[in-house]
This record gives structure tokens, sequence and C-alpha cells, in this order.
């Protein structure tokens, strides 16, 4: 049992707390923050201001603030966000 167990626990470089870049601070705070969490207050954040393509729910139109962590860009897939997120988290 104890095996399977600890094959759900993430682990502990995903759960490391890293610092958002001054963008991402932004959206998610100025606290350092896991991965998993950062990615959830985005959606939180994406869900609040209604930024997904109702035609395309993969698809995420960026605000203003979205755009400077996105490099710039008016939308992206949520695939393509974890990159550009990774990319704002040292």
């Amino acid at each position: 049992m104890s095996g399977s167990q600890e094959a759900r626990k993430p682990s502990a470089a995903l759960m490391k707390p890293l610092q958002p870049s001054q963008e991402l601070t932004a959206i998610v705070g100025l606290a350092p923050l896991p991965r998993p969490e950062v990615v959830s207050k985005v959606w939180e954040y994406i869900k609040t201001h209604k930024l997904q393509n109702p035609q395309n729910e993969r698809e995420i139109m960026a605000d203003e603030k979205l755009q400077a962590v996105f490099g710039g860009k008016n939308k992206v897939s949520m695939f393509e966000m974890n990159k550009h997120l990774a990319q704002h988290q040292k």
C-alpha cells in the first residue's frame, strides 16, 4: 500500500517554491510558490477575467498582464501556457 501512496506524491522539485518574475507577480502575487500553485492561480485569473476562447476552450486570449507573461502573444494554447510560465519562475 505504501508504494502506491508514494507514487501519488508530487516530486520535491515540483513542490519547491519558486520566485515569480515581475510580469508574473501581477497575476500570482509576490510570494514564491510551487509550480502547481502558480498554474492554479493563473487558471483562476483566466476564468475570473473570462479569457478562455468560448469557441475553443484550449485557447487563452491574453489580456495585457498575460501578454507580458506570454512573450507579447495575444493568444496561446493551454499547453503552450505552461512553457511560458516556466520561463517566469526562478
